[in-house]
C-alpha cells in the first residue's frame, strides 16, 4: 500500500508536460477514511472533503495530517467554493444544499425543497463566476426508501437564490463540473455508464442535453475540468476524455475513486478521494477556474 507522505505546497514543483505522456505517480495524503468524498480546494491553501458515514468533513493543509474540520455534517457529500470564498455542500441527510461563509461560520440553506416536496439527497454540486449554483440530486441505498420526489433531478439555484430543475433523469445524475468558459455543464450518471453535457447561456439557463461521453468502466462520479476543457472522471480509474469526447489518458488509483479537485498554489495538482484515502497526482494543467 502507498505510504502517507507528508507534502509541502510547492507552486514550483516542475509539473508534467502533456496528459499523453506524464508520469502519473500517485501519493497518498490522508488515509483512515470510511468514505472520502467532495473535495473542494479553498483559496486560502487547504483542501476540504467529506467522509460521508462519519459525518465529518476534513481540513487537508500541505505539510500537516489532515484534522476535522467540521463534525455532525449531516452527511456532507458533495462541496464546491465559489470565488468569494463561500462553500457550498450537499447534505444528504437533511436533503438539503447550504451556503457557508468561511469567515465568519454563517450558514444558510438555499434548496431543500422542489414544488413542496423534500428533495431526495443532494450529492455534488459547483459554481459558476456569477453564482449560478448546480446541482445533482439522486438517491443511493436507503435514501431511495424515503424519497418525495418521483424523479432524479439536476437542478439550478439562480444568483437570487431561485430554485430550478435544469433536467429530469432516469439513471442517478452524481458528479457535475463546469467547461472552463463556464458555458457547459457536465453531468455523470452512474447507472447509464455515461457523462451528460448540457449548453448554457449568459444568465446560466441550461439547454440542448446530450451524450459527451458513453460505455464507461466503471459508475462514473466525481467530475472536474482543467484549463484546456479537457474532462476527468472518477469512476473504475481517473480517466481524462477531451474537450471532443475522446479518451486520452487513465490514471491508476489504489482505490476506486469517487471524486476529485484541483489544488495546490498553482492548481496544477488533482486531489483524489477514494474511499478510505485521498491522493494527489501533478498535472501539466491547471484546473479550471469556472
Amino acid at each position: 500500500m502507498i505510504p502517507i507522505i507528508a507534502f509541502a505546497q510547492q507552486a514550483s514543483e516542475e509539473a508534467p508536460k502533456n496528459l499523453e505522456t506524464f508520469e502519473s505517480r500517485i501519493d497518498r495524503v490522508s488515509a483512515k477514511h470510511t468514505f472520502a468524498e467532495g473535495p473542494t480546494w479553498v483559496p486560502e491553501g487547504y483542501l476540504l472533503f467529506s467522509d460521508v458515514p462519519n459525518d465529518l468533513v476534513h481540513k487537508l493543509t500541505p505539510g500537516k495530517p489532515s484534522a476535522i474540520w467540521r463534525e455532525k455534517s449531516n452527511g456532507t457529500n458533495g462541496n464546491a467554493v465559489d470565488t468569494e470564498g463561500q462553500l457550498y455542500s450537499c447534505e444528504s441527510r437533511t436533503r438539503r444544499v447550504v451556503r457557508t461563509n468561511l469567515k465568519s461560520g454563517k450558514q444558510e440553506v438555499l434548496a431543500e425543497r422542489f414544488e413542496g416536496k423534500r428533495l431526495n439527497a443532494p450529492n455534488d454540486i459547483c459554481v459558476r463566476k456569477d453564482r449560478n449554483v448546480y446541482f445533482t440530486d439522486p438517491a443511493f441505498g436507503s435514501q431511495t426508501d424515503t424519497r418525495e420526489l418521483d424523479f432524479y433531478g439536476i437542478y439550478r439555484i439562480s444568483p437570487k437564490n431561485e430554485l430550478t430543475l435544469v433536467a429530469k433523469t432516469t439513471g442517478r445524475p452524481n458528479g457535475i463540473t463546469l467547461a472552463p468558459n463556464g458555458r457547459l455543464l457536465y453531468v455523470s450518471n452512474s447507472d447509464e455508464r455515461a457523462v451528460q453535457v448540457y449548453d448554457l447561456d449568459r444568465t446560466g439557463v441550461a439547454s440542448n442535453g446530450r451524450v459527451f461521453v458513453s460505455g464507461i468502466a466503471g459508475a462514473p462520479d466525481g467530475l472536474r475540468t482543467d484549463e484546456k476543457g479537457n474532462v476527468y472522471v472518477a469512476a473504475e480509474d481517473i480517466l481524462i476524455y477531451s474537450p471532443q469526447g475522446k479518451l486520452i489518458r487513465t490514471i491508476k488509483v489504489p482505490e476506486t475513486p469517487r471524486n476529485l479537485a484541483f489544488g495546490d498554489a498553482d492548481l496544477m495538482t488533482l486531489y483524489i478521494t477514494a474511499y478510505t484515502s485521498v491522493y494527489r497526482v501533478r498535472l501539466p494543467f491547471k484546473g479550471a477556474t469556472y
